[in-house]
């Protein structure tokens, strides 16, 4: 079985968009722009309309690294925070963290990342609770 649908499933243009938290453990957020910098805003939300959205201070670690797998990924702590900055400098234009399901408050199942720039986002559920067929599996941001 390959990987989409038995360990990940992916939301590739995710900027700002809810992704469920039901079927996974976790979300790993993946974040883009070149040589720019960029903020990334995480939020919560009960459903996929965005009910009861707000921010989710749960960010105390991050990776930057160029993104083009040149170089290694350099570790960023911080107090816990909504927000993750990835600077204009070369190498940091690429930015990873992990939200697990546990980190939302009760009744919340969906969070997003918002791009405060032109930054992409990616959303990757990983550690599915359901295994199936990639064309089987649901839709993450219903």
């Amino acid at each position: 079985m390959e990987a989409l649908g038995k360990e990940l499933n992916v939301a590739i243009s995710a900027d700002a968009k809810y992704i469920s938290m039901k079927d996974c453990k976790g979300i790993t957020f993946v974040g883009y722009l070149a040589s720019t910098g960029d903020t990334y805003t995480l939020t919560e939300a009960k459903d996929a309309a965005g009910t009861g959205a707000q921010v989710l201070a749960k960010i105390s670690r991050f990776w930057t690294s160029t993104g083009d797998g040149s170089d290694a990924w350099v570790l960023t702590t911080q107090a816990a925070a909504s927000t993750a900055v990835a600077t204009a400098a070369a190498n940091q234009s690429a930015i990873t963290f992990d939200v697990d399901a546990p980190m939302l408050s009760d009744t919340y199942k969906y969070i997003k990342v918002a791009s405060t720039g032109a930054g992409t986002v990616t959303a990757i559920q990983h550690d599915l609770h359901v295994q199936r067929k990639p064309s089987n599996l649901a839709a993450i941001g219903v």
